[in-house]
């Protein structure tokens, strides 16, 4: 796009748009096909071999999901995008294009129930190994890195800890070991976090969130932010990938030849649909997030029954500094607040009359969760605490309904608190 027209709602709403011309359309349609046809056997050969681009078999490509690919790509101002079914597809097709037996992925500690569940318990199964740290504690980044490091990870906000890691100073303690950072950034989006600006190499997201916003669709997606030198690497597949497609497009090109195209964890196009047309107002729906998330943590925070309320967007936060300095327009719709038992967390969530009690996050509906009881129910002690998910603590994840109306709900909840 011009220059003169690259604004993030701009892109938004434009790139990656592919409507059918010919009947007045003006967006890219569902492409519910399984393999797509050619007039001819060498054409067919020539997109085979990749020297000319088209779609085969929508296991591995598909119109409608490339057009929405280019849409998250322009948003995150990357060099490309794969679109998967879920954000954990995203984060294994990751895994599976960097690493091998032996290896080391290095994580920050805070992290979402289901991450930690893929890290530990089925990476162990292939012998990669993953070693948790703090980012907030000084020096654990360098003394967890060695030759055997071939990615850090982390969540721009961690969930449900809500901890904000300084992006672009672990970005550069990794390349110095010559490795990638790869961040999540489903909780901030493209909206509110430039991880290119950052520093970032690859970004992970659960477009099941806030990108589709409505609650109606599985997903996930990668970013190449364009960063990361891949003639660097010395695994083979990649060498062989930079001889075929050069440095630029290495990684993207491993990724769905050797991963995608095998597990065949491509999004469906259908999904793509759906959550293409989200991208086109995430803009506005953060802002309202991100104003509505802010009143609520106000407000809960003084208000005597409640112990604590967690949100980067507080100056009480301890992450306030660090979010401010990262985030753009906002401090994200999620916020803990802890209510000083099981019991009182159980009483106020029951009491809630406008949130809905699920486990998804990025919902045009205001969500609530107990953590501790669900996402973390069969994870150890130690692992509860460093994510930040407490007994008597609440996950909140706050949509886009009128403020007034969440204030008056959130505090008649908490008047049935105080007479327990």
């Amino acid at each position: 796009m011009s220059e003169h027209h690259d604004g993030f709602s701009t892109r938004a709403v434009h790139s990656g748009s592919r409507p059918g011309r010919a009947q007045g359309a003006t967006t890219t349609p569902i492409y519910a096909s399984a393999g797509f046809a050619y007039d001819t056997a060498a054409e067919l050969e020539d997109v085979f071999a990749g020297h000319k681009p088209g779609h085969i078999y929508s296991r591995i490509s598909n119109p409608t999901v490339a057009a929405y690919e280019e849409r998250l790509a322009a948003i995150e101002r990357g060099r490309g995008a794969i679109a998967t079914g879920s954000g954990m597809a995203a984060l294994a097709t990751i895994i599976m294009t960097l690493t091998r037996a032996g290896d080391r992925i290095v994580s920050n500690a805070s992290l979402f129930g289901g991450t930690h569940r893929l890290f530990t318990a089925l990476m162990s199964r292939y012998e990669v190994e993953v070693v948790y740290i703090d980012l907030d504690e000084p020096g654990a980044l360098q003394g967890a890195l060695n030759d055997r490091t071939r990615f850090v990870y982390l969540e721009t906000i961690g969930n449900p800890k809500l901890d904000v890691p300084d992006i672009t100073a672990t970005a550069r303690a990794v390349h110095e070991v010559g490795a990638p950072l790869v961040v999540d950034s489903t909780l901030t989006t493209p909206f509110l976090l430039d991880a290119h600006a950052l520093e970032a190499d690859l970004v992970v997201h659960s477009t099941t969130k806030f990108i589709s916003g409505h609650g109606n669709s599985i997903g996930g997606a990668l970013v190449d932010l364009g960063r990361f030198d891949w003639n660097t690497l010395t695994d083979p597949d990649m060498r062989n990938a930079v001889s075929t497609v050069g440095g630029e497009l290495a990684f993207l090109y491993l990724a769905r030849q050797l991963v995608v195209q095998s597990l065949g964890n491509l999004a469906s196009p259908f999904e793509a649909y759906l959550q293409s047309q989200g991208i086109e107002t995430l803009a506005l729906r953060m802002e309202r997030h991100c104003s509505n998330a802010l009143a609520l943590a106000q407000a809960l925070e003084a208000h005597p029954t409640v112990e604590m309320v967690n949100y980067p967007g507080l100056p009480s936060s301890p992450w306030h500094r660090s979010a401010s300095r990262q985030f753009l327009g906002g401090y994200g719709a999620l916020f803990t607040l802890r209510l000083g038992s099981r019991e009182r967390a159980f009483a106020f969530i029951n009491a809630l009359r406008i949130p809905k009690q699920l486990a998804n996050l990025g919902d045009c509906k205001t969500l609530v969760i107990h953590p501790e009881s669900t996402i973390y129910h069969d994870h150890p002690e130690e692992v509860r605490i460093a994510a930040g998910a407490y007994p008597d603590m609440v996950r909140v994840s706050t949509g886009i309904e009128t403020e007034n109306d969440l204030l008056e709900d959130f505090t008649q909840a908490l008047s049935s608190v105080d007479s327990r």
